[in-house]
């Protein structure tokens, strides 16, 4: 009895060990590695929010239409970690950004780097699918 008493109190708690780790989502869940774009547009928000930090670009295609690109990054706490503070960039900058576009919404994407323009130094540059923030 004891036996099989230990055996589901180390089960339940394998279980209640994995639960956070599946409810955070892994770029392929969400984003395309074939779907590499690079764009050159208006920044219309950055968003200092948890899990991910956002950054919200107004891009305008050949044809004169303006999409907004909804870039998702690593956590804030990451993003001040690597250097980048809440002044540095802002609504109106105008900027390079690479990324990964989404499967379902092609104008969300993974923010792989983002540039001012003008600029020759990054802002942000992560690692693609392997999702690893490094500071440039």
């Amino acid at each position: 009895m004891r036996t099989k008493f230990g055996i589901l109190v180390a089960g339940l708690a394998l279980l209640c060990a994995t639960v956070p780790a599946l409810a955070h989502h892994g770029f392929d869940t969400e984003y395309d590695a074939a779907k590499k774009v690079k764009l050159t547009g208006t920044v219309t928000q950055v968003a200092w929010t948890n899990p991910h930090m956002r950054v919200y670009v107004d891009v305008t295609g050949p044809d004169g239409k303006v999409t907004n690109w909804n870039l998702e990054l690593t956590s804030p706490n990451s993003i001040r970690r690597a250097g980048w503070g809440p002044n540095d960039l802002k609504a109106g900058d105008k900027v390079v950004f690479e990324g990964f576009g989404g499967k379902v919404v092609e104008s969300r994407g993974s923010l792989q780097s983002i540039t001012k323009v003008g600029d020759t130094k990054p802002l942000f540059v992560a690692g693609g699918p392997e999702g690893s923030a490094n500071a440039q």
